[in-house]
């Protein structure tokens, strides 16, 4: 999978899905990810677990921008996190997570990493914990993608949240579903971030992350 380095903050760039130049045909329907020319960097074992999964991945994604250099492949990460149950399939087939406080448990326990979940965590002390040398999978609605229109929700996907702007006033994100490469590393006011957030999140050391 393609991956870039952000001169913002240094940290690795990684999307869900294997071509980054797919994303936005994909996310919107016009493309079939099972299709997608590069679906083994993802480390798939088959193209249809790759085309069943890639959706639901963006807090492994997460976790892999997280890890830094290193880190497991999106799929390696897929099947650790299955086994600690962060993700779950129920019995109509639906696929269910990331699941924060199995992921965590997975994080600490398999790859040393001081991982705390944040079940309630306002919009200001996603600031506090950046400025603690913290990083943070925040959940927020996938429509961040298109900050220029009304937020529809809060929450259902997630983000990973890597610095303050440099003026203070927001935050600097990467996005596992980004279209582009302004909405894959991008920076918004925190009370527009806010309008996506939804009050939950997990947070990571930011010590083992770029490169």
């Amino acid at each position: 999978m393609t991956s870039t380095t952000c001169g913002a903050c240094g940290h690795s760039s990684h999307t869900q899905f294997a071509s980054p130049d797919l994303v936005g045909p994909i996310v919107s329907g016009r493309f079939d990810r099972a299709r997608d020319p590069a679906w083994r960097q993802s480390g798939a074992a088959t193209v249809e677990d790759y085309a069943r999964w890639c959706g639901h991945l963006c807090g492994a994604t997460c976790l892999r921008m997280a890890l830094g250099p290193g880190a497991p492949s999106l799929f390696e990460l897929r099947d650790g996190a299955l086994k600690f149950g962060a993700y779950r399939v129920d019995a109509e087939g639906e696929i269910r997570g990331m699941i924060y406080a199995p992921a965590v448990e997975y994080v600490r326990e398999v790859h040393g990493v001081d991982a705390a979940v944040h079940r309630t965590l306002r919009a200001d002390e996603i600031g506090e914990l950046l400025d603690a040398g913290r990083l943070v999978i925040a959940s927020v609605h996938y429509a961040i993608r298109r900050p220029h229109e009304p937020a529809p929700g809060r929450g259902g996907h997630l983000v990973l949240v890597t610095a303050r702007t440099p003026d203070g006033s927001g935050y600097h994100f990467h996005n596992p579903s980004g279209t582009d490469t302004t909405t894959r590393t991008a920076d918004l006011p925190v009370a527009r971030f806010e309008e996506f957030f939804a009050g939950r999140g997990m947070s990571l050391p930011s010590s083992p992350c770029g490169d």
